[in-house]
Parts: C-alpha cells; structure tokens; sequence
C-alpha cells in the first residue's frame, strides 16, 4: 500500500463505502469499483471530490483512470498529498 496510515486508510474506505453505499466488509483493496460494486463514472467524481475536500488536496481528473479500487486510490491519494 502507498505510504497511507491505517488512520487515513479507514478513512478513505468510510468515503468510498458510503458513495458506492456498500459494507465495509463488501469492499477490498483489490475489488473493481466498476466491474464487482456497478459504480458508474459518476460515483467515481463523487470519490473523487470528496477525497479533495476530506484531505484538503487536489487530485488531477485524469487519475480517475487509476482510481479503479481501494489501492489504487490510496496510491493516487497519497502522491497527490505528498505522503
């Protein structure tokens, strides 16, 4: 995993979890948000937006094609916050 804690990492799967409105435990760093939990690209400017405004940071639209599950958004997260 990127150099997120387990702190920021709760956190952004309480984000995730509540925009694809599914358990915790449904969601893995490795489950595709589109292809296992159906979430459309909007879901995924909603992940992405609330990440912004959650850790104060500005993430590039164009990682969104990264941000394909859990790990893959600790990752965009973490180099967009300097982490």
């Amino acid at each position: 995993m990127a150099n997120v804690t387990a702190e920021q990492a709760a956190t952004i799967k309480e984000i995730v979890c509540e925009i694809l409105e599914l358990e915790e435990d449904e969601v893995t760093g490795e489950s595709l948000f589109r292809e296992d939990h159906g979430a459309d690209s909007l879901r995924a400017i909603e992940i992405l937006a609330s990440l912004e405004k959650e850790f104060k940071v500005t993430i590039d639209q164009a990682e969104l094609s990264r941000m394909v599950n859990l790990n893959g958004v600790y990752e965009v997260l973490a180099e967009s916050a300097g982490w």
